[in-house]
């Protein structure tokens, strides 16, 4: 199909500073050609983030965007949401940034299953602050004068978190992957309910050895995305972080503004039990 809007008009007039190679640059660019090929009008679309080098991305968009404080971004765009239900929401953000200290709004985010995405930049690691372990960084890495013997720390699951919290929408991408990556945006914005989207975005500045990461790209999940539970779980076995595709789209209960819309205990029960 034909797109009829031009990307760029989504951009704003502010140059991108990530370090070359960043695999940032691939998320803003695919997130506006998600926006072209959904024709948003840039005064429909908020994009909001926290604090961190992937945060830095509504400052370079057209759209109305708000940069917040370190790990609040899903408080600010559920709030936004709930409220302008009929502007499109789009949070975005680092791994430091969501799984830490905005570890809890998103497993609360995910539980209350706001119509909006978040898109979550992965590099294990404090990018910004100079390379510290982070809360995906596994527990062997020696690349920080902070933990030069490994964190020792096991690597939060984000995906695993996303799933078992309720989020009806769980998918992964690779920036190396652009094409692939804008397809995954695409369909998380156009999905009714709360769309999480877990970004292999490698830093290759304190993480060089990510340069690899694209070698170890696997495409799907099991037989495809699934709307079964058990059967995501079951799928999530055998990932090692580097498997892309939707691993589950499901129907579920919504809030907004007027509540949570009406569904029965036993299929909220069913859908969302671990």
């Amino acid at each position: 199909m034909e797109q009829k809007t031009n990307p760029n008009q989504y951009k704003s007039d502010l140059k991108p500073i990530w370090c070359p190679g960043c695999g940032d640059f691939a998320v803003l660019s695919s997130l506006t050609k998600s926006f072209a090929e959904l024709e948003l009008p840039t005064k429909d679309v908020a994009v909001i983030s926290g604090i961190g080098c992937s945060s830095r991305l509504p400052a370079y968009l057209s759209t109305y965007g708000y940069h917040t404080i370190h790990g609040r971004a899903l408080c600010v765009a559920s709030g936004l949401k709930v409220a302008r239900d009929d502007i499109t929401v789009v949070a975005v953000g680092g791994d430091g940034d969501g799984f830490s200290i905005g570890g809890n709004h998103f497993i609360h985010t995910c539980r209350k299953n706001i119509n909006m995405t978040y898109i979550v930049m992965d590099n294990s690691v404090y990018g910004m602050t100079k390379g510290q372990a982070s809360p995906t960084t596994s527990p062997d890495w020696l690349g920080s004068k902070l933990t030069p013997h490994g964190s020792g720390v096991p690597a939060f699951q984000p995906m695993r978190m996303a799933l078992a919290s309720g989020a009806s929408f769980v998918a992964r991408a690779f920036s190396g992957n652009p094409k692939h990556l804008t397809e995954i945006i695409t369909k998380g914005i156009q999905h009714k309910g709360f769309s999480f989207i877990h970004v292999v975005s490698p830093c290759v500045t304190w993480r060089p050895e990510q340069k690899e990461y694209k070698n170890f790209i696997k495409e799907g999940f099991g037989n495809g995305p699934t709307d079964d539970h058990k059967q995501a779980r079951q799928n999530l076995l055998d990932d090692d972080g580097f498997r892309i595709g939707i691993l589950y789209q499901t129907r579920s209960p919504i809030l907004d503004k007027m509540g949570v819309e009406k569904c029965s205990i036993d299929k909220i029960g069913t859908q969302f039990s671990i």
